[in-house]
C-alpha cells in the first residue's frame, strides 16, 4: 500500500480502538488492540504522516526513535523500596517511570489533550537488552511496571533489513502481536503532499518527467546510492533559500541531498534549464496578459517537456497566490471571533468604556491565543498553515493593543472603530489580491488556449487545478469561468471517447 492508504487505515484504527461500550469499557480490549507496524523504506514519509493524522484528528502525538533507547531509559531505573508483608519486612526492587511513558503524561498535562498516538520509530532496531521486553509492551502496552495511559494508540515503524544493518528481524511471536502494513513509495501520493507543502516546482516537475527517480536505492562499484522523498523535500528547502539569497545551486549542493550521481547530473541540468525558461518566457508578462510574440512562438515550437516546464512555472505562480489568499481568508475568519467578543463588550459598556480597557481585553485575548498555540504545539497537533494562522491572529491583536496604548485617549467605541478599520483594511487587501489572482488565472487560460490550442496542455492545466487543494478551494469559493468552461469541455470529450469505445465493442 502507499502512505496515503496507510494513513486512512491508521485514522480508522484510532477511532475504533478508542470506542467504548455502554459500560465505558473499550469495545476492543487493550490486550487485543494490536499496535500498527509501518514497514517501509527510509524517507517515504512515515513520520510526517503521523503528524498529519494528529493534526487532522485533533489528538496528541508523542514520537520516539527506539535506536537510542537502552533498557534503563525505556523501562525505568531500578530502586529499592522497603515493604511489609504480614509480620515480615522486605527490600524489593521497583522501577522509576519509563522516559517514554513519562513523556505521554507530560504531554497530556501541558497540552490538555488526553488522547493521542505513541509513535515508536525504528522499533526493529531496539538494543539486545531491550528486545525481550518488547513482547510484553506490544501486547500489554506496559514498559516496566507502568502502562501506556488509556486513550493512547500505539503505532510503530521500521525499515526492512535491506535498508538498515541495525535491523533485527522480528520472530513470529512478535509479528503476531502487530498489524503489519508494508508501505511503498508512490510519487502520485507524494506529489499531492508536495504541492500543498510548497515543494519547489522544479523538483515536482522534474519528477513528473522522471518518475523513476522519485525513489531509488542502488548498489554501485562506489557503494550504496540512494534517493528518497525526504531527500527531494530537503533539497527543495535549500533551493528556495538559495534563490532568496540569489545564490547559484550546483551539482555539489544537489549531491548533498540526492545520493546518486546520474540523477544529480540530470536534475542539475534540468534546474538550470528551468531557470533559463523563467527568463526566456517572462512569466510575469504572460500572467499580466502581455505575452511577447517571441515567447508565444517559442512555446508553440517547444518540445512537450519544455511546455510542461513552462506550464508548471505559470501554475506555480498562480497557485502560490491562491494559497496566500486562502490562508489570509482563514486567518481573517478566525480573527472575527475575538473581534466580535470585543465589539459586544464595548456595546454593553460594562467592561470596555475606554481605550485602556479595550487594550486590556486585547491583551487577555492575545494571552488566550498564545496558550492555545502552545497547547497545540506541545501536543504536536499543529500544521504549518495552522501555526501561521495563530501567529497572524496574535500579531494583529498585539499590534492593535500597542496602537491604542500609544495613541491619544479614546472612548471604547472610538477604540473599537480603530481596530475595525485595521481589520477592514486587511479584508480589502485580501479582496484585491483575490481579484489579481483571478485575472492571472484568466490570462493563464488565455495563453494556453492561444499557444497550445487543443493540445494536452489544457488537460494538464485543468487537472492540476482540480487536484491542487488550494486551487480547488479558491475556485470553489471565488469561481472561474475559464476553469468551468474547459472542465466541462474535457468531460464532454471524455464521454464522447467512452461512447466511441462502446460502439467499437458493439461492432466486434
Amino acid at each position: 500500500m502507499n502512505i496515503k492508504q496507510a494513513k486512512e487505515y491508521i485514522k480508522d484504527s484510532v477511532v475504533l480502538y478508542l470506542k467504548k461500550d455502554q459500560f465505558d469499557e473499550y469495545k476492543i480490549p487493550v490486550v487485543r488492540q494490536r499496535p500498527i507496524f509501518l514497514l517501509g523504506a527510509p524517507g517515504i514519509g512515515k513520520t510526517a504522516v503521523m503528524e498529519q493524522i494528529a493534526q487532522e484528528m485533533g489528538i496528541a502525538l508523542v514520537s520516539y526513535s527506539m535506536t537510542h533507547h537502552t533498557r534503563q531509559s525505556a523501562l525505568g531505573l531500578p530502586f529499592i523500596r522497603h515493604k511489609e508483608y504480614g509480620d515480615e519486612e522486605f527490600d524489593v526492587s521497583e522501577y522509576t517511570m519509563s522516559e517514554i511513558i513519562s513523556s505521554i503524561y507530560e504531554t497530556m498535562e501541558e497540552s490538555g489533550v488526553k488522547e493521542g498516538i505513541l509513535f515508536l520509530d525504528e522499533i526493529n532496531c531496539v538494543s539486545e537488552t531491550l528486545s525481550p521486553s518488547m513482547l510484553q509492551f506490544l501486547q500489554y502496552k506496559v514498559f516496566g511496571r507502568h502502562k501506556v495511559p488509556e486513550g493512547w494508540v500505539i503505532v510503530t515503524a521500521g525499515n526492512p533489513p535491506e535498508y538498515n544493518k541495525s535491523v533485527r528481524e522480528f520472530d513470529v511471536a512478535t509479528l503476531d502481536r502487530l498489524r503489519v502494513m508494508e508501505v511503498s513509495p508512490d510519487f502520485a501520493v507524494w506529489k499531492e503532499y508536495a504541492q500543498e507543502s510548497g515543494v519547489h516546482p522544479a523538483v515536482i516537475n522534474f519528477l513528473e518527467l522522471k518518475k523513476e527517480y522519485f525513489y531509488a536505492v542502488e548498489t554501485t562499484v562506489k557503494g550504496r546510492s540512494y534517493v528518497t522523498a525526504r531527500g527531494w523535500e530537503d533539497l527543495s528547502e535549500i533551493l528556495l533559500l538559495y534563490e532568496a539569497e540569489k545564490k547559484k545551486a550546483d551539482e555539489t549542493l544537489v549531491g548533498q541531498y540526492i545520493r546518486n550521481e546520474r540523477i544529480v547530473k540530470e536534475f542539475t541540468a534540468y534546474y538550470d534549464l528551468y531557470n533559463k525558461y523563467k527568463q526566456d518566457y517572462r512569466i510575469e508578462e504572460i500572467l499580466a496578459g502581455h505575452p511577447s510574440e517571441v515567447a508565444k512562438e517559442k512555446a508553440k515550437k517547444a518540445a512537450f517537456d519544455e511546455r510542461l516546464s513552462l506550464l508548471s512555472m505559470l501554475l506555480d505562480k498562480v497557485t502560490d497566490g491562491m494559497r496566500e489568499v486562502m490562508e489570509a481568508s482563514d486567518y481573517l475568519s478566525d480573527l472575527m471571533a475575538p473581534l466580535k467578543a470585543l465589539k459586544q463588550a464595548v456595546e454593553k459598556g460594562n467592561a470596555c468604556n475606554s481605550a485602556a480597557e479595550v487594550s486590556l481585553m486585547l491583551e487577555k485575548q492575545t494571552h488566550a491565543r498564545v496558550q492555545v498555540l502552545k497547547s497545540k504545539q506541545k501536543a504536536n497537533a499543529l500544521s504549518n498553515s495552522e501555526r501561521r494562522k495563530h501567529k497572524q491572529v496574535i500579531a494583529f491583536l498585539e499590534g492593535a493593543g500597542r496602537e491604542l496604548y500609544l495613541g491619544e485617549e479614546k472612548s471604547g467605541e472610538e477604540a473599537f472603530a480603530v481596530i475595525k478599520s485595521k481589520f477592514d483594511a486587511e479584508v480589502l487587501q485580501m479582496k484585491a489580491r483575490t481579484e489579481q489572482i483571478k485575472v492571472q488565472l484568466h490570462f493563464l487560460f488565455a495563453f494556453v488556449e492561444e499557444v497550445f490550442m487543443e493540445g494536452n496542455e489544457m488537460l494538464v492545466l485543468v487537472t492540476e487545478l482540480t487536484v491542487n487543494t488550494y486551487a480547488a478551494k479558491f475556485i470553489a469559493r471565488f469561481g472561474s469561468e475559464d476553469y468551468q468552461k474547459h472542465n466541462q469541455e474535457l468531460m464532454l470529450t471524455e464521454r464522447q471517447n467512452d461512447m466511441m469505445e462502446q460502439i467499437k465493442n458493439l461492432e466486434i
